[in-house]
């Protein structure tokens, strides 16, 4: 028989229409919550609106876009810099010598535990009262400058989360990639490298971007050591002008770099995963 026949013997089942959605608590307070964000929305782009000022952007505009690029090279430096060092702070704490696990711990225990901010004091000031003994090894040129200091603190404070991150990834991997790798006489550094390591960084992927996100989030602190990114520029366009819109207009770009982020992040994982959909 073919389909059309069967479509015309077979009597049409309609679906029975859909109950009508009752208005509980938790809808009625989400509805009020999403107008809530909706009337903030529109009150600050109103604001925004009353209150341009074409001098302040004109004049401190490119100062801000320099200072986004500060903070876009600082971040990147430093989570690159960091993704290098966590990956013996990983294996170290995966490891089962004693020594090794401790020292990866303790790093891990400190530079998660203490703020960064107490991070970056303590090697902009306390790094730099130790001048005489820097100038003599010749490391007095780096630690000088605020920008270094930034970018070590924040590399030694991102390298401690994204060893986690790595370490609970490596961990995700089931037992049996090893041991089918060992079966086939593959070394343990070639089954770590070609076999694990890609599977736990698709796990990884996800935490790395919110890691990426709290950086840029976070290098605003910056702006107390004399680095003029972002929030810098912003500081001092502000004690200029006493104008509020400086800051708006930072929180502003700071949320389309986050956006931003996020979109390629969701692209990479759409891209990396795509022979996992079925």
């Amino acid at each position: 028989m073919t389909e059309s026949y069967l479509n015309a013997r077979t009597p049409t089942t309609l679906r029975p229409p859909a109950p009508p959605k009752r208005w509980t608590k938790p809808r009625v307070i989400g509805h009020v919550l999403v107008g809530i964000w909706a009337a903030l929305i529109i009150g600050l782009l109103f604001y925004l609106y009353t209150a341009w000022n074409p001098e302040l952007i004109q004049k401190y505009g490119p100062t801000y876009w320099s200072g986004l690029k500060t903070t876009i090279g600082l971040v990147g430096s430093s989570i690159i810099l960091g993704a290098l060092i966590s990956i013996p702070v990983a294996l170290g704490r995966m490891s089962k010598n004693w020594f090794a696990s401790s020292v990866a711990y303790a790093y891990v225990y400190f530079f998660r535990g203490t703020p960064l901010i107490a991070q970056v004091f303590l090697i902009y000031y306390g790094v730099g009262s130790f001048k005489t003994q820097l100038e003599a090894v010749g490391l007095w040129v780096f630690f000088r400058e605020a920008w270094y200091c930034a970018l070590v603190s924040f590399a030694l404070n991102t390298a401690a989360y994204q060893a986690e991150i790595l370490r609970g990834a490596i961990r995700s991997v089931s037992l049996g990639q090893w041991e089918g790798a060992a079966s086939l006489g593959i070394s343990k550094f070639v089954t770590f490298w070609k076999v694990i390591l890609p599977q736990a960084l698709i796990v990884a992927l996800r935490p790395y971007g919110n890691e990426v996100i709290l950086m840029i989030k976070g290098s605003a602190i910056v702006a107390l050591i004399t680095v003029y990114d972002l929030m810098g520029y912003t500081r001092l366009a502000y004690s200029r002008t006493f104008d509020f819109q400086a800051y708006l207009w930072a929180a502003i770009i700071y949320l389309i770099l986050v956006e931003i982020l996020r979109h390629i992040w969701d692209w990479m994982e759409r891209r990396i995963t795509r022979h996992l959909i079925r």
